[in-house]
């Protein structure tokens, strides 16, 4: 296999048939946040994030990280809103002073900003979800067992159907 990394993404390259496949943020994965808020990266999202993304405060209790990309497109979404506008401001604020980019250290470890693991109640074990998207999740891991079994299968389906999309 053969690899190639534009913009802090990588992308698999297949020989056989010359396709490129972008490697995801899928998947789940259990890790831990030590005291000083450092926490490892699944490497399988090290290859799309690089070495440097940003991670932002989430609407549902959680943390949100972006791709270079996500992140660029999302800002620039804010960025469009009117300052005039209350609501506009506050959502820029939140989201603007809630979000911080981080680095992957040696040893694959990211710093998790004090004030994200506060807005997450983020305690020792926590819980890495991609979304498929360009985004992943980190849940405090009680809360995400709580959060993830809302949806059943059947719940899931339905879902899918209403918003036109068919599997």
């Amino acid at each position: 296999m053969y690899y190639l990394l534009v913009r802090g993404k990588k992308w698999e390259i297949n020989p056989k048939k010359w396709e490129i496949i972008m490697t995801g943020l899928i998947g789940e994965y259990n890790r831990t946040i030590d005291a000083k808020g450092r926490m490892s990266v699944p490497s399988k999202f090290v290859n799309v994030l690089g070495e440097s993304f940003v991670i932002s405060k989430g609407l549902d209790g959680c943390l949100v990280i972006y791709t270079d990309d996500e992140w660029e497109e999302f800002s620039g979404k804010l960025k469009s809103l009117p300052s005039t506008d209350m609501a506009s401001r506050k959502l820029k604020r939140f989201f603007g002073a809630g979000a911080s980019r981080v680095e992957i250290d040696a040893h694959g470890r990211i710093l998790v900003p004090a004030p994200l693991i506060e807005h997450a109640g983020l305690k020792k074990d926590v819980t890495i979800v991609g979304t498929a998207d360009g985004r992943a999740e980190i849940w405090d891991t009680d809360r995400w067992n709580d959060v993830s079994g809302d949806t059943s299968p059947e719940d899931a389906a339905q879902n899918l159907f209403e918003r036109g999309i068919m599997i």
